[in-house]
């Protein structure tokens, strides 16, 4: 199989971007690589052994460090497993899955089934709301509630401000290589400026083959079948995924919809305080 990666340098560069990434968080942690029947899945986990498990899941185009980054304090009260979702830019297996059948909750309830978990709360955001509603589709038998931020898979925003506003700074950038370009996108998506984001991005954009296959959403009968609850954060101004659209789509097809929140002023990517109102609302369950 071919590398995701379009030079070895290349991919040197994003991982230590990688590590970077998780030296700067400051926390005690450990690797844990497990066999999938899709690949290799590393894990990275953090808290308390002894704690409820909770699966944490990163967007498209990131790993399992920023997803600790996002919400710190999880450690608190749960014991932590970070998972570096396949054929992106980290440091699990570069096998890339199919969105339209079932492979991504098979995935991870494989990895379920391996860390021998049960009770497991999930938290995802954007690409990892997929994830994590293609892990309940699958089997939902061992999840006790999730948490979804500007989760993909629900509704999608217009092709064409998503084309004009995302994806031509993005293919510029990949052209030119000059910095404003990124600068750009990521005023787009970001609720403010992440210099970190910046850097790595910047890699990845220029080494990583990334997936541009259109997003799907939920059919309104697989979302009528979940039973576990769920709570979605929907951010207000996402050109992905319009936070008032999806919500409105959200409270009809969710049976099993616990709460469902409007994150005011957000972009696709949260703000620290705003991720900080979201992390409260998973430690208070």
């Amino acid at each position: 199989m071919s590398s995701l990666y379009k030079t070895k340098q290349g991919k040197i560069d994003v991982l230590n971007l990688y590590d970077q990434k998780l030296n700067e968080l400051n926390i005690a942690y450990k690797y844990k690589s497990l066999n999938t029947s899709f690949g290799q899945t590393n894990l990275i986990i953090t808290g308390e052994p002894t704690n409820p498990p909770i699966l944490i899941i990163h967007g498209a185009n990131g790993c399992a460090p920023i997803a600790l980054e996002t919400y710190p304090n999880l450690i608190e009260k749960f014991s932590v497993f970070a998972i570096d979702v396949l054929a992106q830019p980290n440091k699990s297996a570069e096998t890339r899955l199919s969105m339209k059948d079932e492979s991504y909750g098979k995935w991870i309830n494989e990895i379920i089934e391996a860390l021998n978990i049960y009770n497991v709360t999930m938290a995802g955001f954007s690409f990892g709301g997929l994830v994590i509603l293609k892990t309940l589709e699958f089997n939902e038998t061992k999840i006790k509630e999730v948490f979804l931020s500007a989760p993909a898979y629900i509704v999608n925003g217009n092709p064409l401000k998503a084309l004009f506003k995302v994806f031509i700074p993005m293919k510029r950038f990949m052209k030119t290589k000059k910095l404003k370009y990124v600068e750009k996108f990521l005023s787009e998506v970001f609720t403010e400026r992440d210099p970190f984001a910046i850097k790595y991005l910047s890699k990845v954009f220029l080494e990583f083959k990334m997936d541009f296959t259109p997003l799907p959403i939920i059919s309104s009968k697989k979302a009528s079948i979940i039973q576990t609850p769920i709570t979605i954060f929907g951010a207000e101004n996402d050109i992905l995924f319009p936070g008032k659209k999806m919500i409105k789509r959200a409270r009809k097809i969710f049976p099993s919809l616990k709460d469902a929140k409007i994150i005011e002023n957000s972009k696709h990517v949260q703000s620290k305080e705003q991720n900080k109102f979201i992390e409260n609302e998973i430690l208070t369950i």
